[in-house]
């Protein structure tokens, strides 16, 4: 009864959805594109099983890249597909991957737009990251006999509160040919806790610790450094969002006042409010660049807008310091060990929600402080401008706790190639 309910408000949400999505498509083209993927009309087809990889959008992408690398080097010959939610998720598959692997919009959970896509794709096994638990895909899966890896599966205590008032619906999902790779023990026994089998919930660590920073992105951050940054204390805010760019630029030119040749390079985190910022810049009265028209900072200039997508470690490595935003506001924090990997002193917010017990590690290693205001930010950025010793400290205790808690990608893969074993010989 509850499946049928479910199911049924899902009909009538999908209209909605997909109106949501074509109004979001007003801004953002990418959003017009492929809404057919939505109900499981994917262009893609193949005749030959498939290994499928389910990333939500562009954090999990990130966070899923060595995993995905893993597996084309352990599975060369099947197609991988990387299925994601959003516009941006798609194109961090892309620039990250091109064509090694193929990409599909995740449809929606109804029955039918379900069968569809996976009479399209084929899969053998579905490897999904974090969260992601969608009732009529599991029980489609679980009637096709498709293994389910839930890799560096979180579930926080307000996730269980919702899963209980709903406790059947999710009980029969989390029972299918289902095996959770948990990213804590604490993770592990919500999982137990809402429904889970035990002897199915491994505790495997957060891919996210097995971050890979290649090559050319360090020697690209410090070709830029060393053309327009040379000489200049510069700090990136990464991923911002709406309003929290007045708390960055108010403590910037906190900064600015105290170190003339402060730069700040600011990253939106979304594509859809470049433009939007891009205006609200020019109206502050500080002189701006922008790198979508590939202008280059000059000595007056006091701000370089990062209106381009997957730069981000890039410009990390090009900075002194990384405020890792989404922690100012009520999001929940972005990716702390993105900066970690590249040995750069972290600033965050007190808002890191997404992942507590990362922010949890960095803070009491010393690898990251958190700033509060805009007050306390401009502080901190410069006490440590005027420190490059306090600030290599910082940077080397972060890329210590990424260092010491490696090792998630080669477990989540042993889960994966027992599923997978299995799945080959029905």
């Amino acid at each position: 009864m509850l499946r049928l309910l479910y199911t049924l408000l899902l009909y009538v949400a999908a209209p909605i959805a997909l109106a949501a999505t074509m109004w979001r498509g007003v801004r953002d083209p990418l959003y017009r594109e492929r809404w057919g993927e939505r109900f499981g009309f994917s262009r893609t087809r193949t005749q030959v099983p498939t290994i499928w990889v389910h990333a939500v959008s562009v954090g999990e992408v990130q966070a899923a890249a060595a995993l995905i690398r893993e597996l084309r080097k352990r599975y060369p010959d099947p197609p991988l597909i990387v299925t994601t939610a959003t516009p941006t998720g798609a194109q961090r598959v892309n620039a990250l991957f091109g064509d090694a692997v193929r990409h599909v919009y995740l449809p929606y959970d109804l029955p039918g737009a379900v069968r569809r896509f996976l009479d399209r794709i084929q899969p053998r096994i579905a490897v999904m990251m974090e969260t992601e638990v969608w009732p009529n895909l599991y029980r489609e899966c679980g009637r096709r006999q498709i293994p389910i890896v839930l890799a560096s599966a979180r579930l926080s205590e307000k996730s269980v509160r919702r899963f209980r008032r709903i406790s059947s619906l999710f009980r029969e999902a989390l029972n299918q040919d289902l095996t959770i790779g948990a990213q804590t023990r604490a993770d592990a026994d919500r999982f137990i806790e809402v429904g889970a089998p035990a002897s199915r919930v491994h505790v495997t660590g957060n891919i996210k610790f097995d971050i890979e920073v290649a090559p050319n992105v360090r020697a690209t951050g410090e070709a830029l450094r060393t053309a327009e940054f040379f000489g200049r204390f510069v700090w990136i805010a990464g991923s911002t969002h709406e309003g929290e760019e007045d708390i960055v630029l108010a403590a910037h030119r906190q900064l600015i006042a105290k170190r003339s040749d402060a730069l700040l390079v600011l990253v939106p985190r979304h594509p859809n409010r470049f433009d939007r910022v891009r205006q609200w810049l020019g109206q502050q009265g500080m002189a701006f660049v922008c790198r979508s028209r590939g202008e280059s900072a000059k000595e007056d200039t006091r701000v370089v807008l990062a209106d381009t997508l997957g730069e981000l470690l890039m410009l990390y490595a090009a900075g002194d310091v990384a405020f890792v935003a989404g922690s100012l506001v009520p999001i929940g924090g972005h990716n702390l060990l993105e900066p970690a990997a590249l040995a750069r002193p972290i600033l965050t917010g007190p808002r890191n929600f997404n992942a507590p017990d990362i922010a949890k590690m960095l803070f009491e290693s010393g690898g990251a402080l958190q700033v509060n205001s805009a007050d306390e930010l401009a502080a901190t950025l410069a006490m440590l401008s005027a420190n490059p010793e306090k600030r290599a400290e910082l940077g080397q205790a972060a890329l210590g706790i990424l260092e010491m808690n490696r090792g998630a990608v080669a477990r989540v893969m042993e889960m994966i190639e027992k599923a997978e074993a299995v799945s080959r010989e029905r």
